[in-house]
């Protein structure tokens, strides 16, 4: 992609107003926290106190609205803390501007790593360094500087106190990530009864898991229904999986394809109906026609051998799931809390959160050059300190902006810096110019300004999911009002912070062309990444196939989300290389997709393999071990020569397939059949896993030839 397309995809992008559901109660909370502090401070110490206690209290709410799975509490307790500390220090060290510079270079530089913490951690981090370069103008003392610091913690905590005194729809992001991995299976299911190999996104399954762990006072207070519904639906997915696909006994079509059919549209409702109750906390409401076909006592007669058994299994677990998403009756609308804690997926703590960032930082850190993060973070420390020196030297005043806005857009990969870069700007422009003319006509004084300025934060919360376009014109607005109640006039605030925004969002575009961190070149090494851990996945299901009384389930789950967060790597890689000014060097886009299909496959009949498990009775299958083995080693060797741009090769599992040792060799058509296994008949079950094996060598090679074809492509 040209470098004209790339800028002109992400402006469009940065331009859009997304349509998002509204939360106008969240945003009435948030804005009155921000009018209980701006009141306060504003009686008891003065207009420029308020102003620093608005900012701490403004960023308390919205880090609150981050996509976050810890309590909102101390998401802005933490906020306003640290934007607490960065201003005083900012102001004992602002007289001196060497000293001042290096404080903001280490700021910066520090909250450029914490996006390897992820994106809630950067983007609090980072808002922080942004406000403290406006609040440490604000004081005039050190003990003022102290108190607005102190009434920075307090707009936090007013914000917080809010949260708990007035819950907006308690544990609602838990509910709805898990009622949205619910949903997705029920369309998986209705895609099913059309597309027997229909694909499945499992990333609805991931952010579920994430939101199910949670920290220990979270795990005494988290409602009945959200604690095994999860794991249910993790064991739902290959038993509908199994139960469609062609490959296991059902023919395309038939009596017995009709019965699949309905079966897997009586799971969808129920999934649906599932799906709605744990988000509302409402008792499951199950429509008569699923239950009657799920109830069919016919089954057993129209289907026969794996089918059948996937029939039973998905019946008993949709009963298991209309079970545990039974919401209790309560009162006020409050989930009572469990007498016991139920077992759950473990969350740190903020305290024991600290430590962990700091590993990811560092691990970043090792790997220089190489890492996006730390790219990111030296990027922004150069554009931060660059800004501030431009933006001082000009004879605009306040030339905080630039680096301000430069904090604010840079993110670590192209897109979102360009996108963000442009909707800052016009988002600005627009802001400064609707405030700017309520100015004109209204000449308000300091607690007029104070009220525009809490509508300014009302309307920023209600919007904020809707893009940046909209916030950006909600934070232009606010500014001007509040640094209005301070004594700014407009004249100076307006038309300086629009030509200073647009200097630091130009450093930020120039910074990402001459450092850039291209995702691009690295397409090669998440899809390595990906095929070893796909290979692990299936490895795991094949031992336990080779001794299933002495493996664990556990073993087999490592290895599906080790597979997931790689599948997951890559789709993300390949959606930021789309929109990069880059050529591809060595993937191009059609062996790229020819190679997804492939890996797709290969995970989808290792899930095929995991959904037959033999009990721990079962004998043992002594090939099946070699041949988990073999695959290993060769995805793992395979996953190198996809990194040296060399075409992979798979003559070992082909050796270990041909092994006489295997009893009744089946014949290798493309789209060999599956058997029946049973537990009393090993031959069967030997036959059962090595034709499943041919069809993951299948994949592979699929996988080999669309890198050959690229390689002759590019020469």
């Amino acid at each position: 992609m040209s470098w004209f397309r790339a800028l002109r995809q992400t402006a469009r992008s940065g331009l859009v107003v997304q349509r998002k559901p509204l939360e106008p109660l969240i945003a009435l909370r948030g804005a009155v926290g921000l009018a209980i502090t701006i009141g306060v401070s504003l009686w008891a110490l003065g207009p420029e106190a308020a102003a620093s206690s608005a900012f701490g209290a403004l960023q308390a709410a919205i880090a609150t609205f981050q996509r976050s799975w810890r309590p909102r509490p101390e998401l802005a307790l933490a906020s306003g803390t640290s934007l607490a500390v960065s201003t005083f220090l900012g102001y004992l060290t602002i007289p001196h501007l060497a000293l001042f510079l290096a404080l903001l270079a280490v700021w910066t530089f520090a909250a450029g790593l914490s996006w390897a913490a992820g994106p809630t951690t950067g983007l609090i981090a980072s808002s922080n360094v942004a406000m403290m370069l406006v609040t440490v103008t604000l004081p005039t003392s050190v003990a003022q500087a102290a108190a607005h610091a102190v009434m920075m913690i307090a707009g936090g905590a007013v914000q917080a106190a809010l949260i708990v005194l007035f819950p907006i729809r308690r544990w609602g992001p838990h509910r709805d990530a898990l009622a949205d991995a619910l949903a997705a299976e029920a369309d998986y299911a209705r895609r099913l009864r059309h597309d027997p190999v229909a694909p499945f996104d499992p990333l609805p399954l991931m952010e579920a898991r994430d939101a199910a762990a949670v920290t220990p006072r979270q795990a005494r207070r988290r409602p009945a229904e959200l604690h095994g519904t999860r794991g249910l639906a993790e064991r739902i997915r290959p038993v509908l999986a199994s139960l469609a696909d062609p490959a296991l006994g059902v023919p395309p079509e038939g009596r017995a394809r009709d019965r699949v059919r309905e079966l897997l549209a009586a799971a969808a409702t129920v999934l649906d109906a599932a799906a709605h109750a744990v988000r509302h906390g409402t008792p499951v409401t199950l429509p008569a026609p699923a239950t009657a076909a799920l109830r069919t006592p016919d089954t057993g007669s129209i289907l026969t051998g794996p089918p059948q058994r996937a029939a039973t299994r998905l019946a008993r677990l949709l009963a298991d799931v209309v079970e545990t998403a039974e919401a209790e009756p309560r009162r006020g609308g409050r989930a009572s809390p469990a007498p016991e804690p139920a077992p759950h997926l473990p969350r740190p703590t903020l305290p024991r959160l600290v430590p962990v960032v700091l590993r990811s930082m560092r691990d970043e850190l090792r790997l220089r050059h190489d890492s996006p993060i730390t790219r990111h973070a030296v990027r922004v420390t150069a554009v931060a300190t660059t800004g501030y020196l431009l933006g001082t030297a000009l004879p605009l005043g306040h030339g905080y902006w630039a680096p301000l806005t430069a904090v604010m857009v840079m993110r670590p990969d192209f897109s979102q810096t360009y996108s963000r870069a442009v909707a800052r700007l016009a988002g600005t422009v627009l802001g400064v110019a609707v405030a700017t003319a309520i100015v004109q006509l209204t000449h308000p004084g300091v607690w007029l300004s104070a009220a525009l300025a809490v509508v300014s934060a009302a309307l920023l919360y209600l919007v904020m999911r809707m893009g940046q376009f909209a916030a950006q014109a909600c934070i232009g607005a606010y500014v001007v009002f509040l640094l209005g109640m301070a004594g700014e006039q407009w004249t100076r605030t307006g038309p300086e912070r629009v030509l200073l925004t647009l200097l630091g969002g130009l450093l930020a575009m120039l910074s990402y062309a001459v450092y850039p961190a291209w995702e691009t070149p690295r397409l090669r090494t998440r899809l390595a990444e990906w095929l070893a851990a796909q290979g692990g996945y299936a490895a795991a299901v094949l031992r336990h196939h080779a001794d299933p009384a002495n493996t664990s389930a556990d073993d087999i789950r490592e290895a599906l989300l080790t597979a997931r967060a790689a599948r997951a790597a890559w789709h993300a890689a390949v959606a930021r290389a789309e929109s990069e000014p880059v050529r591809h060097r060595g993937l191009s886009r059609a062996t790229a997709d020819d190679a997804e299909e492939a890996l797709t496959q290969m995970g989808r009949v290792a899930m095929l393999l995991e959904a037959h498990l033999p009990d721990h009775a079962a004998p043992p299958l002594p090939p099946a071990a070699r041949l988990a083995d073999a695959l290993r080693k060769a995805t793992a060797h395979g996953a190198k020569a996809v990194r040296d741009r060399r075409v992979p090769d798979w003559d070992t599992v082909r050796a270990t397939l041909e092994d006489p040792s295997w009893t009744n060799p089946p014949p290798k058509p493309e789209r060999p059949a599956v058997p029946d296994p049973t537990p009393t008949d090993p031959a069967g079950e030997a036959l059962y896993v090595r034709q499943a094996a041919h069809l993951m060598l299948a994949c592979l090679t699929e996988l080999s030839d669309a890198l050959d074809g690229n390689r002759k492509a590019v020469g």
